[in-house]
């Protein structure tokens, strides 16, 4: 079983290549979203993005001549998408005043009007739909050469400012107040971090899909805070738990025949539910 998957990696090395980086840059990022107890504003974002790429996928056949060339590219919805995410990122982190809605409201209102929006965008386009339905779904067979790259660069990029920058980034996360009391521009640190996992979503749900995209961003963290004491070595612990999952997870949906986003988010899932249970034992005993 082994060599029979070593050998699959001549045909399906950049769909392995792709989950492996992407799974590493989305715990990245969502060590401080899980700091920040802020698990499901990465729903909302991995569905604000979904609506982006409805959005490009509607806009190509209504735009000008002058225009349809990119729209019609896939470029477009890479880039509404990554837009969608940044934006969603940046808006429901922003502070509110008391008599504003709750994150958690604000979340909810993003993350059903992204499900319910592209699908009625799209209700009429049955290519449009096999998109979403593709992107709900989790398929990464169809990551490419560029997604590989640029996964590899967000990975890069991801752990550099975890190194030079990781106990700023613990400060902001966990005492905003304190930060800035310390001279840390929180607007800055905010808007750095909104572009990170705007960045990392985005481009994780066109070749990867929302369910693995949300998975990795959310599942790897919540696993490591399970068996570390500090953020600071949930940072580096994450990345490797959501990479070694994800190896696991295609190794398993190959010789079981599954998909192997699904396999791995469910790995991951018993990963955090067995730290859980770990937990509790050594808080009975």
């Amino acid at each position: 079983m082994i060599r029979d998957f070593l050998d699959s990696w001549n045909l399906f090395g950049t769909t392995y290549g792709v989950g492996l980086l992407a799974a590493a840059a989305l715990s990245q990022v969502g060590v401080w979203v899980v700091a920040r107890n802020q698990i499901f504003l990465g729903a909302a974002v991995a569905q604000a993005s979904t609506l982006g790429v409805a959005v490009a996928l509607r806009a190509a056949p209504l735009a000008g001549l002058a225009a349809l060339g990119w729209l019609a590219s896939d470029a477009a919805p890479l880039a509404l998408a990554v837009a969608a995410s940044v934006a969603t990122a940046w808006i429901v982190g922003r502070p509110r005043g008391a008599k504003s809605e709750s994150a958690e409201a604000l979340n909810g209102f993003v993350f059903l009007l992204s499900s319910s929006v592209p699908v009625l965008l799209l209700a009429h386009s049955p290519h449009g739909l096999e998109e979403i339905q593709r992107l709900l779904f989790s398929t990464l067979l169809t990551a490419s050469g560029l997604d590989l790259a640029l996964f590899a660069l967000l990975a890069v990029a991801g752990a550099a400012l975890t190194a030079l920058a990781g106990d700023s980034l613990l400060l902001f996360s966990v005492d905003p107040e304190s930060a800035s009391a310390f001279g840390l521009r929180a607007g800055r640190w905010r808007a750095l971090t909104a572009l990170w996992l705007g960045l990392a979503v985005g481009l994780a749900i066109r070749s990867t899909g929302t369910l693995f995209a949300f998975g990795c961003l959310v599942l790897p963290p919540l696993a490591a805070k399970g068996l570390c004491r500090e953020v600071r070595s949930m940072a580096w612990l994450a990345p490797a738990l959501g990479a070694a999952a994800t190896l696991a997870g295609f190794f398993l949906a190959h010789v079981l025949d599954l998909p192997p986003a699904h396999a791995t988010v469910a790995l991951l899932a018993a990963l955090v539910a067995t730290t859980w249970l770990r937990g509790r034992s050594q808080l009975i005993n």
